[in-house]
Parts: structure tokens; sequence; C-alpha cells
């Protein structure tokens, strides 16, 4: 099945409460599969096309706010829409699932696959010092398995977590394992669960108040404090990346998503004609894998991070690769466009490997 397929079909097995989402290509298949396979009717899970995007974020915050598994879907566009509402959910430390699936910007752009959203999903995108978990699938079944691993994150945490997709992975169809299904929780776990939520029970009111507003500007910093530290705590325990052939290679491919499973090839080629080139692919985009990556640039004689984009992961890589000489260069292909694994094998050659 496509990814967007299988991505809707998994968070009906887990159990999902709810999803509340707007078509725009090229992820209108999580909506349309929802719809088509009625979870309403066997799990009770609410499926809901919203007014707008700006609608949809905040029925996932009101669903957060009380303690359900809830998600929405859009692409590039529909995003920057969102990211007022993904910024409240963060200040008001509720777990929420979110998927982009991205396409080619800026502005409406084009409806083809790109990975320029980098800094949007990494970075806050919205305003505040605050960051979502991003996790960057490869595969259908990576789309199937990280919603899952998106909502335990999300809850454990208490805070929004992304599946960071694009237009190839989102449409292309392969084979994938679904989850068995899950019963939803019943009202008595998420109290038992989720002590912090909204019950509509009497005598809470004053106790359980989800908001994001705080005018005493010393309570506000500890309020950060706070975020910074479960930050912290993330990057020290949920980092995942991939890596291929890196323990001795000499020269580096750094890529995410699509562009991952192009440089697979690319690694093929160059190994073919004797190379010896790893593959790093970072599966948490935030938290970023510095150290993994940092390790393997001290002895590789040259890094290339492949994107659909102008550069936007290089500049993370950079940061992991500060303490040595390493080079490093990019190569990427916007309005989207992606390329064959040859256009990028030469230009590894050219930028790197004869250098």
């Amino acid at each position: 099945m496509k990814g967007n397929e299988a991505l809707a079909i998994s968070a009906i097995r887990y159990g999902c409460d709810g999803y509340f989402g707007y078509p725009i290509t090229p992820q209108s298949e999580v909506l349309e599969t929802l719809e088509a396979e009625m979870p309403w009717e066997t799990t009770g899970m609410v499926v809901l096309q919203a007014e707008s995007e700006l609608a949809s974020i905040n029925m996932v915050f009101g669903g957060a706010a009380c303690g359900k598994a809830v998600f929405t879907s859009s692409s590039s566009p529909g995003l920057s829409l969102m990211q007022e509402g993904i910024s409240y959910l963060a200040a008001a430390e509720l777990p929420a699932l979110v998927v982009n699936v991205m396409r080619g910007g800026p502005g409406l752009g084009t409806i083809h696959p790109s990975q320029s959203d980098y800094f949007q999903a990494t970075k806050g995108g919205g305003h505040g010092d605050y960051h979502c978990i991003v996790l960057a699938p490869s595969s259908v079944q990576e789309m199937a398995d990280f919603v899952w691993l998106g909502w335990d994150l999300a809850f454990k945490y208490r805070t929004p977590a992304m599946i960071l997709s694009d237009g190839v992975i989102g449409q292309m169809m392969e084979k994938v394992v679904l989850p068995d299904q899950r019963p939803r929780r019943t009202e008595e776990e998420i109290r038992q669960q989720c002590p912090w939520a909204l019950n509509g029970r009497k005598g809470l009111r004053k106790q359980n108040i989800v908001r994001s507003l705080e005018l005493d500007s010393a309570k506000m910093e500890l309020n950060n404090i706070r975020f910074q530290e479960t930050y912290r705590t993330i990057e020290a325990n949920e980092v995942r990346i991939e890596m291929i052939d890196t323990d001795d290679c000499d020269f580096l491919l750094v890529a995410f998503g699509s562009m991952a499973r192009v440089c697979e090839k690319v690694k093929e080629l160059a190994t073919d004609d004797g190379y010896k080139v790893g593959l790093a692919r970072p599966i948490t985009l935030w938290p970023f894998p510095y150290e993994q990556i940092g390790a393997v640039a001290k002895h590789c004689k040259g890094i290339m991070v492949a994107e659909l984009n102008a550069g936007q992961m290089i500049e993370d890589v950079r940061l992991a690769a500060k303490s040595t000489e390493c080079p490093i260069v990019h190569y990427g292909r916007m309005g989207g466009i992606v390329p064959n694994p040859e256009e990028v094998y030469e230009a590894l050659k050219a930028q790197i490997i004869n250098k």
C-alpha cells in the first residue's frame, strides 16, 4: 500500500481516538483512507475533515488536552498554518502527533516531493523556545511504525511529535507488515495515565487547567526551564540513526527520507568502483545525531549531505563535525525534482572523491 495509507491504518490499529485534518496534495490519502475504513463504526475513533488547517490543529489541541491520542496530517503550506497551534501544544505540554508529507516551496510551490521543511520541523517552526520530536521515515514500513513510536514518545515526554515524510514516501507503494489492532483506552485508563488531562470531573477544575499563558515573567521563565530540561532528557535518550558501513569508510553520505533511499544505490555504485563509502541516515531529525556523525567525521576524508532542498540539514552536519577538518559539501535538487543515483554519484566523485 501507499505510505499515506499505511500511516492511516496504523493509526487506527494504535487505538487512536481522533483525527482532524484537511486535504492537501501529496498527503490527502491519509484522510481518504480513514474515511474509507470508517473506524468510528469499529473502534469509535473520530475522523473529521475540518474547515481548515487552523481548525485542525486547534481540534488536536482540544483532544490532546483531554489525554486523547489524536493527530493531524498535512503538507508544507498547511503545516505553516499550523505552527501557532503546535507552539501552543508545546507550551501546554500536550502529547500529539503531527504528520507532514512535504512538497516543494516556498509558497504554494509544487505538489511534487521536497525536503525543504527541515528547518520548520527541527528548529521549532512556531514562536518560542520549543522543539518537536521529529521522525523521518524512509519506507512505507516506517510510515506505519513511526505512528506508534511518535505517539509513545509524545505521551512519554508530554510534547508534540512530528513524522516528517515527503511526497515520495507518502505516495510510493511497498509491502508493509501492519501492527495488530489495539483497543482504545478507556476513560479510566486515560485518567490513570494522564492525571493532568481535562476530564470534566467535578472538583478538579482548578487543578486541571490546560493553558500556555503566564503573565508572571518569573513563572514563565520557570516553565521554559522545565521545557528545556525535558528537551535535554530527550536528547540524551531518544537519538536514532541508521549507520551503514561507517566504521572505516573514507567518504560519508548523509541523507534522510527518500534521499537516503537514493543514496543507498549511490553507495552501491561507489563500492562497485572500489571506493569505501558509508551512509548515515538520521531517523530522528530532532534530536539530531550529532555525536554519531561527528565520530565518523574524525576519520573520513569527506562528507556529502544529500537533500531535496537548498541546504538545510547540512548545517547540523557541520555542527556535528565542527571539531574536525573533514570537508563537507552539499548536493540538492529543488522544485520537486528527485535525482537519480547516477547523478548524485557523479557529484560525489566531483566534489569529494576526486578532490
